[in-house]
């Protein structure tokens, strides 16, 4: 059974990443959950950044993400949500849905906001994205630069290359995509090539 994981917002923001984050779980290297709350503040934060992208486009987007892996939304963790304690209550509900699904493990960018000493009496733990697709990367190399190569071909361009894809993600995990971007120069076989 796979690693049962919850995305917070901030991870699921970037595009690339986001895509990585998703397609490690369609290669059912995890099990991927977050909520509808979580989507709202992502979607919510990329409409009032990016008002140049279109609301039909960004509402597809999401309904794609939901439609994207089985089980991936957390329901019913509302009643958790007041035995939890966090430095911003604000990221209760985060955390409350993680222990409602089960999951072990929360992947945000915000490691200051759920300190050890809230999440693990819950069993559970926080890792960075980078962190958490470098330890990904060490156990599952060859799916990792698969989906490197994945996300270059749906980028629809004859001319984008894995290593397009590992240089958007530097952005956010750039131990990982140092690592990938490794991997993928010394890996053999087809999904190695650039």
């Amino acid at each position: 059974m796979p690693l049962v994981v919850l995305y917070d917002a901030n991870v699921l923001y970037p595009s690339t990443l986001r895509d990585v984050l998703i397609r490690v779980g369609l290669a059912r290297l995890v099990q991927p959950k977050w909520t509808e709350q979580i989507l709202d503040e992502m979607f919510l934060a990329l409409r009032m950044n990016r008002p140049d992208l279109d609301t039909e486009r960004l509402d597809r987007t999401r309904e794609l993400m939901n439609a994207s892996i089985r089980d991936v939304a957390v329901r019913g963790y509302g009643h958790r949500i007041e035995a939890v304690n966090l430095p911003d209550p604000d990221d209760r509900h985060v955390l409350a849905a993680a222990i409602h699904a089960g999951a072990h493990v929360i992947v945000t960018k915000n490691l200051r906001d759920f300190p050890a000493n809230d999440v693990a009496p819950w069993g559970v733990s926080v890792r960075h994205p980078d962190t958490f697709l470098t330890e990904l990367h060490t156990r599952h190399p060859d799916t990792l630069r698969a989906i490197m190569s994945a996300i270059a071909h749906a980028w629809g361009s004859v001319d984008a290359t894995p290593d397009q894809v590992i240089d958007r993600l530097a952005v956010d995990a750039p131990g990982a995509a140092g690592r990938i971007r490794a991997s993928l120069h010394r890996g053999s076989g087809p999904e190695s090539a650039t």
